[in-house]
């Protein structure tokens, strides 16, 4: 089984919109026969989407650092859940476990998580997809940016087009399913 990673909010955000696009996102995951990597939460987006995957019957690999763990914060009904140390440890793991990466919204840690996942495809440590869900319009002032820094000379035409973007789970799938492959990951669920 394929398994998309997702990084997401730890809170809901203000907009009801947000819940649906997180549980859509879920429903279509399971549908299209992927499964879930995720933070390993129970609370916000993350929390959502992870049960939202495990309630249409499909599996959901969790990776959260012990600290947050303890913290009484980790989903203890998922199909797999791993405890690393560090948030480095995290990242590196969850992006071992999936075929490509999705972005709902979320603060500071998501934007962090997708970046990074964008710097290891423009290094090519990876040729994984790396999507956004630009629900509500949510990512339009980055994508704005990711513009300028092209117009600026600081990234390429070719590595601007690593990031795809759509409005919804089917056509954000749809642009990422030609880059997905089996080959590109260690299955540890």
């Amino acid at each position: 089984m394929q398994y998309i990673c997702v990084f997401c909010g730890s809170n809901t955000g203000i907009h009801p919109e947000y819940v649906n696009m997180a549980q859509c996102l879920g429903k279509t995951l399971v549908q299209q026969g992927f499964g879930l990597v995720y933070g390993g939460g129970n609370i916000g987006l993350m929390g959502i989407i992870a049960s939202t995957v495990l309630q249409a019957g499909g599996k959901v690999i969790g990776v959260i650092p012990r600290q947050l763990a303890e913290q009484e914060l980790a989903h203890t009904e998922l199909t797999t859940l791993h405890i690393v140390e560090t948030m480095h440890e995290r990242k590196a793991l969850m992006a071992k476990c999936s075929s490509g990466f999705i972005s709902l919204p979320g603060g500071f840690g998501t934007l962090e998580e997708c970046c990074e996942m964008l710097t290891w495809a423009q290094l090519r440590i990876h040729t994984k997809p790396c999507g956004i869900l630009n629900c509500l319009g949510f990512f339009d002032g980055l994508l704005e940016f990711l513009d300028h820094q092209v117009r600026q000379g600081f990234v390429t035409p070719l590595n601007r087009a690593l990031v795809l973007d759509a409005s919804d789970p089917e056509s954000l799938l749809a642009l990422m399913k030609p880059h997905l492959s089996p080959d590109n990951i260690t299955n540890l669920a």
